[in-house]
């Protein structure tokens, strides 16, 4: 399931192919039929990430909300450029599928890159650039439940949780049953909001750091590793973890979503050398302290790295930096 920065780069995506134009919307797969007629021909004035939702503001006062969940994903298409934060050399972005990246130099526009052409970016859980289009419109592929359409891009929603128009009453009452992001609002704010509702609760923090309601965007790679990070027992209850402690892991989210947004990765090793950081962007296996290395040795103490099912989830922790 695509996590935090993987939703709101999706978001700069929006805004920066699709905002202030008229968008066409249609529903190919014909689930989202009626919803697509509302919005069609309507300008986007606002695209928006909270956690692991996405709203699309249109001119007249509706909103598109969408929940990518386990199997969504977005795909792109036509005279796409690379997001506004992202520095990738040879176009491959995402979580596990950045290969030979040099973070100092590149090209704005995906489609700038050898001979002019058309392209096609597909964002989820990862990124990655696929074929080049013949023609524009691409036709959709796969059982696409919104295609959002303008006279340079298109964008083509498949498999999402959830896709809904939403009024604004409706996207405040969406919002506030989220835990707060550090990148909508003030986050020291954001960070009370975290510690008060860490702080009462008897539930694994773990589990808590999960649960959208508590804190938004954090899924299961930024769960692991931020306890690592912060050496603390992912089993312990949330109210029994210390207060600095659970300050510590709002800020280390903080940090490790600025750098998610920036990179379109999971950057979670900090102080590597150029080679290291290097290896880091191109294989997750030198990218994370603890996520998916079960019985590999701890970086750190060298214990084999142990993983447990937790809220049908797999955790990955150490057993003696995190006793």
């Amino acid at each position: 399931m695509p996590e935090g920065h993987s939703v709101h780069r999706i978001a700069r995506q929006f805004e920066r192919h699709f905002e202030h134009t008229p968008v066409a919307v249609t529903s190919p797969q014909g689930r989202f039929a009626a919803g697509a007629a509302q919005l069609d021909g309507h300008e986007i004035v606002r695209s928006e990430a909270v956690g692991k939702q996405m709203f699309l503001e249109f001119d007249h006062g509706l909103w598109l909300r969408v929940h990518l969940g386990i199997y969504g994903a977005w795909d792109f298409a036509g005279d796409i450029t690379v997001d506004a934060t992202t520095a990738s050399a040879n176009g491959r972005m995402g979580q596990t599928n950045m290969r030979g990246t040099d973070l100092a130099a590149h090209e704005d526009s995906l489609s700038s890159m050898g001979a002019p052409r058309l392209t096609r970016l597909r964002m989820s859980e990862q990124e990655k650039l696929e074929d080049d289009i013949e023609s524009f419109p691409p036709g959709p592929i796969g059982a696409v439940r919104v295609r959002l359409l303008t006279d340079r891009a298109v964008a083509d929603l498949r498999g999402p949780t959830a896709c809904e128009v939403q009024t604004p009453e409706q996207v405040d009452a969406t919002i506030a049953k989220l835990g707060p992001d550090p990148l909508v609002g003030d986050p020291a704010v954001g960070e009370e909001r975290f510690v008060s509702a860490v702080r009462k609760k008897p539930t694994p923090i773990a589990l808590l750091l999960m649960d959208q309601a508590v804190v938004s965007g954090i899924g299961n790679v930024y769960r692991a590793e931020m306890l690592f990070r912060a050496r603390q027992n992912p089993f312990t209850p949330g109210k029994e973890v210390r207060e600095e402690v659970v300050r510590e892991l709002w800020r280390d989210w903080v940090k490790l979503l600025n750098i998610g947004v920036d990179t379109g990765q999971m950057l979670t090793m900090d102080d590597l050398s150029a080679d290291d950081y290097q290896k880091a962007l191109a294989s997750r296996a030198d990218r994370h302290w603890v996520y998916h290395r079960t019985g590999e040795p701890c970086r750190v103490c060298g214990t084999p790295i142990l993983m447990q099912e937790l809220g049908g989830r797999k955790l990955y922790w150490c057993p003696v930096d995190q006793a």
